[in-house]
């Protein structure tokens, strides 16, 4: 049996969270009940990717049960105590509070290779996309701005390096040699070439920032979509998702986060160009105001650079994921190669 499989059961679970969280909440005696949502649940003979809500009621010195949002991030492969170690960098650097909310870390589990931490509440900026409630996708739209100038102006030091591999077009887990021979061989190599000289004129692009002498890299969180933003409350904004936290060009979070931002705007406003492009604009402008910087021809450059790089992970996973959509990633793969002035 997978091991991954204990964290799935009332029982097992009770009793880790007994001996690993119950300190950590001194005003509770008890851990009465658990309630186990799983969100998402790989499991294979031996490797997983799992991540598992827990609703934990916890018994007060009244004998009476509050309730605990707690989250376990597990993978048999890939790293995870680094999101640990991010989410208590970002604690100890009070980012959270204020009008942010992050998880409270509570403890990384070696036995899992999973981290455990009091999750967030509240809806992601997809949901109100989806929903078009265009005041509350505003709203977060200019949050979104403020958090991620907040976030890019925090100390960088070797402290804060948590994912080098990360930090690369080239490498950015699974890496983009993986990524063309994994393409090659399910379309027989069809789109190789195209593949090949995409993924070389981004490397390219970002190899030429990362060797200018004033560049000066930040912590950035590498991943920056509308599925990791949560509206947590009026005028307050959480962040999930720390996996890919590393150093880098703060451009890479805002060129992900604003084809994202359009890319899922056009998916559920019947292709609405117009505000989407309104909403990427709103979110760039409030950033530049935010850090007091101007939009040069260098800086524009770099955002449309993770801009593209952004809009080839999502032809991948077209391309790719179970039921694919080979007709509209080729689609967006042309507009890319159009865009890197690629025949």
């Amino acid at each position: 049996m997978n091991k991954i499989l204990q964290l799935f059961r009332e029982d097992y679970v009770i009793n880790l969270l007994r001996e690993q969280v119950l300190p950590l909440y001194p005003e509770y005696k008890e851990v009465s009940q658990v309630e186990i949502k799983p969100y998402k649940k790989m499991v294979w003979t031996n490797t997983y990717h799992v991540v598992i809500g827990y609703n934990v009621g916890f018994k007060n010195q009244a004998d009476e049960i509050d309730h605990v949002f707690i989250v376990c991030s597990a993978h048999s492969n890939e790293e995870r105590k680094n999101v640990f170690a991010v989410l208590k960098y970002l604690w100890q650097k009070e980012f959270n509070g204020e009008i942010f909310d992050v998880p409270r870390p509570l403890f990384y589990s070696p036995e899992f290779n999973g981290t455990f931490y009091e999750g967030i509440r509240g809806e992601n900026l997809m949901y109100y996309i989806k929903n078009k409630d265009f005041s509350e996708i505003e709203n977060m739209v200019l949050l979104s701005a403020k958090l991620f100038s907040r976030l890019h102006k925090l100390p960088v030091n070797e402290e804060a390096n948590f994912n080098p591999i990360n930090s690369r077009i080239k490498t950015v887990i699974p890496g983009s040699e993986v990524i063309i021979a994994e393409m090659t061989y399910r379309f027989e190599g069809k789109f190789y070439e195209d593949f090949k000289k995409v993924y070389s004129k981004l490397i390219e692009k970002e190899e030429k920032i990362f060797s200018q002498p004033d560049f000066k890299p930040c912590l950035i969180h590498g991943d920056a979509h509308t599925e990791n933003l949560i509206n947590t409350g009026t005028g307050r904004l959480g962040l999930i998702d720390f996996t890919d936290f590393c150093l880098g060009d703060f451009a890479r979070d805002l060129g992900t986060f604003m084809q994202q931002l359009e890319y899922k705007i056009l998916a559920r406003h019947d292709n609405d160009v117009v505000y989407a492009k309104k909403m990427s604009k709103l979110f760039l402008h409030e950033y530049l105001n935010e850090r007091s910087l101007t939009l040069t021809s260098d800086l524009n450059e770099r955002i449309r650079l993770y801009y593209d790089w952004t809009a080839v992970r999502t032809v991948v996973y077209l391309f790719l994921k179970h039921d694919s959509d080979p007709a509209k990633a080729e689609l967006l793969l042309n507009k890319v190669k159009q865009d890197l002035a690629i025949k």
